[in-house]
């Protein structure tokens, strides 16, 4: 016996070396059934005793709560096999076109307003720059000295054209 229970033990452990234990998934995954699967077996469950019934989940690895779910989707009429393909719906080439003209309505909406703040903040600006203006003595016109005529400065300047005067009123 010890031959045969050495045996066995070899056996085992060039089995572990070889390949992880099936028992153990590296990773789980969720399991997808098709709408014709979960027709087949609903039709072979519902046909089957007691006993069979357990053999057929066992043999499927199935859990009685997924039968219970696929008899409401199959009342409801969802396993009655979809219509369309799976996935996003192609979408109309108006719709497209809608939604292309809705984002540049938005854009132009957006560039409005801010054309709008840009007439505001430039008015606002332009009443305090004249309130300003009226405000500060040595930048109105009043106080700017005018700028001396041509013939005055070819005589020699606006101070030759004063002595001129004053030698006239003696």
């Amino acid at each position: 016996m010890a031959a045969t229970f050495t045996a066995v033990r070899s056996a085992e452990s060039t089995r572990q070396d070889a390949e992880p234990d099936p028992e153990v998934p590296a990773r789980a995954r969720m399991r997808r059934f098709s709408a014709s699967y979960k027709q087949r077996i609903l039709s072979e469950y519902e046909g089957l005793g007691k006993a069979g019934k357990g053999a057929l989940l066992r043999r499927e690895g199935l859990y009685s709560s997924l039968i219970s779910e696929w008899r409401k989707q199959r009342d409801q009429g969802s396993l009655a096999g979809r219509t369309r393909k799976p996935g996003r719906p192609e979408s109309d080439p108006r719709d497209r076109e809608l939604a292309r003209l809705g984002k540049e309505l938005a854009r132009v909406g957006r560039e409005l307003d801010k054309a709008r703040q840009v007439i505001e903040i430039q008015s606002k600006l332009s009443a305090l720059l004249l309130r300003v203006g009226r405000h500060w003595p040595h930048r109105t016109a009043q106080h700017v000295p005018s700028p001396p005529s041509a013939a005055s400065l070819c005589a020699g300047g606006p101070h030759v054209h004063e002595r001129t005067s004053k030698q006239e009123k003696r």
